[in-house]
Order: structure tokens, then sequence, then C-alpha cells
């Protein structure tokens, strides 16, 4: 008895259509039921970050707000990309056509260089807040960082459209076959790419990251001596709340360099990104789990999102 899932073409009444990649029926439905909570999960643990900024009016503050609109950014990429994506490899057949084949992967690519520009505009929040604390209020206002998460989205959108631009106007240009949809990086155009949105913004973020990191400690050990001066055990909460900002601020970093690093090492290697390679959907979705790994570091480390989110459930009892 065939346990296969499915035919063996993805396009049964072609005769140009590509063949599938058959699969036991239990492996099929386990991968489904993977990318499903998944896509699931992200959605979820993002949403409760976008409510939990927008119902409470204390946390409409300019951090926050960069960290609600990534949230928005990883949201769509759960509900639009993950589930598109997933039935596009666990088939091994584009079904979704020429227009959804160029749509796709323009829109995937908005939303995760998007998501990249947000953590850099984070950086550049916590450095500010921590090393230029005085003045910060002054500088750093809800109206700015909106007008910042404006620009941003347009350099993803045109950055995207220029990168992309050839594979939007003739997504079908590298098919061979009916129910495939290839995209093709050229190591010029992918090595352009990884300066521009990894290893340059990566720079920016290390810098400003170490400077954080830095100057926490000095303050944090300023606030040690004054209070051993003063025989003093408690120091001032805000204080306290620096290092443990520089620490998740590194760990979001991090998180996002290891899920990133894997598709930019064809490049590195000098062989062309294509999604035609056998290991490509593996690169492709560590980049993916980003962003349902943010808002679990969100919860994890953030004590005001804990704490709303505890609140919350008393109110809804």
């Amino acid at each position: 008895m065939d346990d296969t899932w499915g035919s063996e073409f993805c396009f049964p009444n072609l005769n140009s259509s590509c063949r599938r990649l058959l699969r036991p029926r239990s492996e099929t439905l386990l991968l489904y039921t993977l990318v499903a909570s998944v896509s699931l999960l992200t959605v979820t643990f993002n949403l409760l970050v976008i409510i939990s900024i927008s119902h409470f009016r204390q946390l409409h503050t300019p951090t926050n707000t960069l960290l609600q609109s990534m949230a928005v950014c990883d949201m769509w990429m759960g509900l639009l990309v993950m589930p598109v994506e997933g039935i596009h490899y666990i088939e091994a057949c584009w079904l979704l056509g020429r227009i959804m084949c160029a749509l796709s992967t323009y829109v995937c690519s908005c939303l995760a260089y998007g998501a990249l520009g947000h953590i850099v505009l984070i950086s550049i929040d916590r450095y500010l807040i921590i090393c230029d604390p005085l003045i910060y209020s002054s500088k750093v206002t809800l109206t700015k960082v909106k007008i910042c998460i404006c620009l941003c989205w347009t350099f993803s959108v045109t950055y995207n459209g220029l990168l992309l631009m050839d594979h939007l106007e003739e997504p079908d240009r590298f098919n061979s076959c009916d129910g495939e949809c290839v995209l093709v990086i050229n190591q010029i155009a992918g090595t352009v790419d990884m300066f521009m949105t990894f290893i340059g913004p990566c720079t920016v973020i290390a810098v400003l990251y170490i400077r954080v990191f830095v100057a926490a400690l000095f303050q944090m050990r300023v606030i040690q001596s004054q209070a051993a001066a003063t025989k003093a055990r408690a120091a001032p909460t805000a204080r306290k709340s620096q290092p443990k900002a520089a620490r998740t601020l590194g760990i979001v970093i991090a998180v996002f360099v290891m899920c990133f690093f894997p598709y930019y090492c064809p490049i590195l290697a000098g062989v062309e990104i294509t999604s035609g390679m056998s290991y490509y959907p593996i690169l492709f979705w560590f980049g993916l789990l980003n962003s349902c790994f943010n808002p679990l570091i969100y919860a994890m480390f953030y004590p005001w999102f804990r704490k709303k989110q505890l609140s919350s459930y008393k109110t809804c009892k």
C-alpha cells in the first residue's frame, strides 16, 4: 500500500509539470503541524507585545514604540510568510502562481530587512538613554521615533525593490518546469547585500552595544561606590535596570546574528544564493525563526512585559 501524500507531479494535467518530493503521509502531517505551530506561536506572541504596548498608556514611550513596530513586522512574518513558505518547501512545489512567486519573496525580504532596521534603531535608542540620559528626553521623542520607523520601512521597500527588480519583472526566468519559484541572487549582488544589510548594520550595532555595556558597568560601579560610602544598600531602580537593558539588547542582537548568519554563508564561500539549493530551506527558516524568538526574549527579560500580562490576566478574571 502506497503511504505517500499526493501525486507524483505538482500539476498532473501539465506535461511540463515539476516532480514533487514524495514523503510518507506521517512525515508530511508532522511537517504541516510543525509549520502551523511555529506560525501560530509567532503571531500570538507578537500580538501580545502589540496589545500590551497599545493598551497601557504608560508604555507609550519611544523605546516601546520601536518594540511594538518590530513586533508588527514579526507578526506579519508569522501570518503571511511562514505558512506560504511552509507549503512551498513541504510540497516541494510552488502552487500559487507567477505573481505570488514575485510578491512572496519581496514581502518576506521587506519584513526581514525592516526587522533589522528596527534592531539598529533600538540599539541607537539604548545607546542614547544609557550613555546620554540627561538630554535623552529632549533628543528622542515619539514623533521623531515614528519618523525614523517610516524611514526604516521606506528604505526596506525601496532597497528590496531594487535588489529584486529582475525577479519581480520575470519571476519564472529560472524555472525549469511548472511548479517552481526559483530566486537567484548572483555573487556580486549577494556580496553587496551582505555588507549593506548584515555586516554593516551588525558592526554599528556591535559598536553601540559595547559602548552601552561599558557605560552601564561604569554607572553601576559609581552607584556601588556611592552606596558603600553612604552605607546604603539600595540603589535607584532606574539605574539598576540599565545593565539589565544592556544585557537584553545583547541577547536580541546575538539571537538575530545566529538566525541570519547561516543565510550568508554561501556568499562567504563564493556561491550564489538560490532557492534551488538543497539546503536553502534550512538557511531560510533559521531567519524566519527570529520572528518567533524576539517576543520570547521580551517575555523573559523585560519586566514590564511580564507585569502587564499578569495585570491583564487578573483584570480579565
